[in-house]
């Protein structure tokens, strides 16, 4: 193989394991395999060249990484949330936005339609949660679904079913995305339904400050393990410099972690359900005050905080070099 052709083949992936650095041992770990590996081609093949050189100190800069993080890091818990997720995340904030942007048009689309159309809140939500929730409005008591169960069962049950509906999400990316797409079509439609109803009979500011005490949380995650199923489904369509099984076992791995992120915002998310949304006449300060503690923890960790440890690494990655 010429020079310029294997450079070619090579040359984006080397670029991702210079210019974005890994906390995480076994990317790193598999990162140093794969260049060692180029790194012997180069040897026997262009050993004079300047790309030998260059995929050496490449190497080294990977291998020196990995005696520091052995040195360092004591806590695998603590490096995973501190540094590994995060970082993940950052790699992936394309894919967030995308699944968002696919959520948000699927909600703008179903509150369109419903708009138009009486009868398709009850074909989205069901006749039976329609009349239920018209004779709690006729009660005084729009958000009476929310105190049908005492309130341990309830959080239990939520935190369960809010997990398998996330991994679902996730492990529908294996069909190629289309699988994970349909879900947030799924989710997407409900919720614009549902919250278009309570708008239409003048409970919309009302149902912001109850049913978003949770579904801040709830929904951001749905929307997260939905950028996990589209990084699954990407890693399978479109393996770049990789082999499909290898990119495949890569993107299976950053959503894997991405889910588990998840977890705890879920079983908050479950546990605001549970005990809180049920007192639907909460002074309207609290509710903002949970709302906007909700949001800014999701922006914070998900949003602001990746890109942050990601620029620290990038001026920190030279002097490992």
């Amino acid at each position: 193989m010429r020079e310029g052709q294997f450079i070619q083949q090579n040359i984006e992936k080397w670029k991702i394991y210079q210019y974005e650095p890994t906390s995480d041992p076994d990317e790193m770990a598999e990162r140093f395999t794969e260049l060692v590996n180029d790194l012997g081609y180069a040897k026997t093949f262009y050993p004079q060249s300047k790309v030998t050189l260059y995929l050496n100190k490449l190497a080294s800069g990977i291998y020196l990484g990995i005696y520091k993080n052995k040195k360092e890091e004591s806590s695998r818990i603590v490096r995973f949330w501190k540094k590994e997720l995060p970082l993940v995340i950052r790699n992936h904030h394309r894919e967030i936005l995308y699944s968002f942007l696919i959520f948000l048009f699927f909600a703008v689309m179903a509150a369109f339609s419903a708009a138009n159309d009486q009868q398709f809140v009850r074909g989205v939500l069901g006749n039976n949660y329609v009349e239920m929730t018209e004779q709690n409005i006729a009660k005084g008591d729009p958000f009476g679904v929310y105190k049908g169960q005492d309130s341990l069962s309830m959080f239990l049950w939520i935190a369960v079913h809010n997990v398998q509906v996330s991994f679902m999400i996730f492990i529908a990316g294996l069909l190629a995305g289309l699988g994970t797409v349909w879900l947030l079509f799924n989710n997407g439609v409900m919720l614009g339904a549902f919250q278009y109803y309570f708008f239409s009979r003048g409970l919309g500011w009302k149902s912001v400050l109850v049913i978003w005490i949770h579904g801040t949380l709830e929904i951001s995650s749905i929307i997260i393990a939905g950028a996990a199923g589209i990084v699954l489904g990407k890693s399978l369509l479109f393996p770049g410099t990789y082999k499909r099984l290898p990119s495949l076992k890569r993107g299976a791995r950053d959503g894997i972690k991405m889910m588990i992120g998840l977890v705890p915002v879920f079983i908050m998310a479950a546990f605001l359900e549970g005990f809180v949304t049920r007192y639907s006449q909460m002074p309207v300060w609290l509710s903002l005050f949970i709302l906007i503690v909700s949001a800014t923890f999701i922006i914070w960790y998900f949003i602001i905080y990746p890109i942050r440890l990601r620029k620290k690494e990038k001026m920190v990655q030279p002097e490992k070099s």
